[in-house]
């Protein structure tokens, strides 16, 4: 990757970010890189449909940790492990295009400000259909509408985003519920069903090389059939965000420590990586709690 196609820049509609907490940007990865993407892929799938490769999404459990086995799997974990053997992930988790996306929605002058998170892979199931209850990622279903008009207002350290390989349309938001609590509609339907449909929500449909961008604490939920879904999903913060360090490596990802993780990420990959884990090393503690994503 050369400088200048480092230093691209996206240009994306802030003000439509901030109204609906979400943001899709077109043509992601050049088309080499999407076609490696796509075999690399496969190859994934096919590892964690076999059961050759532990870290999976096991169908029936919507958070983590996910039971060893189960009726079916409906994502891959730890795409940039090392053992994983499939280094084009490191590749694409740097792609300029995301991480200028990722840079213009947290006001950040450059990647060199950015956190190395979590990536991983999102699959249709293969024979049983799932779906993930409405939530907020850090905000528990439990709070109040005081507690989460106050939770609501923390600052932003971080986005996370969905990167279609093919057609997708199971992330379902209602759009502005980031920056509210939930209505009393809201909150009496869910507690009845925390899987319903609730008024205003919409699909986000994706085409392939499309990626969302989202806001965490946006109410969302996803729905799972058996069509083909292949979709990467990431997360970066900003530096210096501890409790978000803590959070991402409480995720089984001990093989981020080593010093070799980063060879092969440029150097913005690089400084993300020393940036996350400065964050580690200052949480005083190795028990870290969770985020989930969809």
């Amino acid at each position: 990757m050369t400088a200048d196609e480092t230093e691209r820049k996206v240009e994306i509609d802030l003000a439509a970010f901030a109204r609906d907490g979400f943001v899709i940007v077109d043509d992601v990865l050049p088309p080499a890189l999407f076609k490696a993407a796509k075999k690399a892929c496969e190859e994934a799938v096919e590892k964690g449909r076999k059961g050759e490769w532990p870290h999976r999404r096991i169908v029936g459990k919507a958070f983590p940790p996910w039971p060893p086995s189960g009726p079916d799997i409906w994502g891959i974990q730890h795409l940039m492990h090392p053992d994983f053997n499939l280094p084009i992930f490191k590749e694409i988790y740097v792609n300029p295009t995301l991480l200028s996306t990722a840079c213009q929605i947290l006001s950040l002058p450059s990647p060199a400000s950015l956190q190395l998170e979590l990536f991983n892979l999102l699959i249709n199931p293969h024979t049983t259909p799932f779906s993930l209850p409405y939530h907020r990622d850090s905000i528990p279903a439990s709070a109040t509408a005081d507690e989460e008009a106050e939770l609501l207002k923390r600052p932003r350290t971080g986005t996370q985003y969905n990167l279609a390989l093919y057609d997708d349309a199971c992330l379902i938001v209602v759009p502005g519920s980031h920056k509210r609590p939930k209505t009393p509609e809201e909150a009496a339907l869910l507690a009845k069903d925390d899987k319903t449909p609730l008024p205003d929500e919409i699909k986000v449909v994706l085409k392939p090389n499309q990626v969302v961008f989202y806001e965490n604490d946006i109410l969302h939920r996803a729905e799972y059939t058996t069509l083909k879904r292949v979709t990467l999903h990431g997360s970066m913060g900003m530096e210096g965000q501890v409790e978000r360090a803590k959070m991402i490596l409480q995720h089984g990802v001990e093989y981020l420590k080593e010093e070799t993780f980063a060879d092969g990420m440029g150097e913005y990959g690089k400084t993300m990586w020393r940036n996350l884990m400065q964050g580690y090393g200052t949480s005083g503690s190795d028990t870290l709690s969770g985020i989930h994503d969809d």
